[in-house]
């Protein structure tokens, strides 16, 4: 059966889809490397950093963390959209709870399987749409989306919403990620096409 993949926004829509961006009603799956195997008994999600006390979770004591669902639009720099998206996890503010940041904190590297990082200001992970998100659509995470979690930072391009997180480290200073150090906006904002870091690093 032909399906299209890319959509013309509705002009009601044509708003909320920033410029260079087609819309999607698909999911696509794009990651640099092997898709990780999880086992759940033996994972955990680290804090540490610029902070007072360093905070481990395993999955149940994650779990245990209120959980969210926020419905949002998300934008990928290979210039696809999806709008409305749904997705439960634990909201960054209310994680933070359980954290104490030392006063020179300014930025976040997220962690991720096989040594991928992603890196946002402080400001910007404190977003309120800001998760640590386990379920897409109100089932659990693909393993090629990120099972068993994600960060999900719906401002930026959809890179910097890391798949497979295992960690979150506060730093006084920025980093680069993993795809900035590859040619990527340290930036990222959709609505300004901060696709590449020819203006950045």
């Amino acid at each position: 059966m032909a399906f299209q993949f890319f959509k013309k926004p509705d002009p009601d829509m044509s708003k909320r889809v920033p410029p260079g961006q087609s819309l999607t009603d698909r999911f696509p799956v794009l990651h640099y490397g092997p898709v990780p195997f999880t086992d759940l008994a033996k994972w955990d999600f680290k804090i540490f950093g610029t902070v007072e006390e360093p905070v481990r979770f395993n999955w149940d004591e994650l779990m245990a963390l209120p959980q969210s669902e926020i419905t949002t639009d998300i934008h990928c720099v290979t210039r696809w959209s999806k709008l409305d998206t749904v997705w439960t996890g634990v909201l960054v503010k209310d994680l933070m709870k359980n954290v104490k940041l030392k006063p020179e904190s300014h930025f976040v590297l997220a962690h991720a399987e096989h040594g991928f990082t992603a890196n946002i200001p402080l400001e910007v992970f404190l977003d309120d749409d800001v998760m640590l998100a386990h379920s897409f659509d109100r089932k659990p995470l693909a393993r090629d989306h990120g099972y068993p979690l994600r960060l999900l930072v719906p401002k930026k391009y959809f890179w910097k919403s890391a798949k497979w997180l295992r960690g979150l480290e506060f730093m006084s200073e920025d980093k680069p990620g993993f795809w900035e150090r590859n040619g990527y906006s340290n930036s990222a904002d959709p609505w300004k096409e901060e696709r590449y870091n020819d203006d950045n690093w």
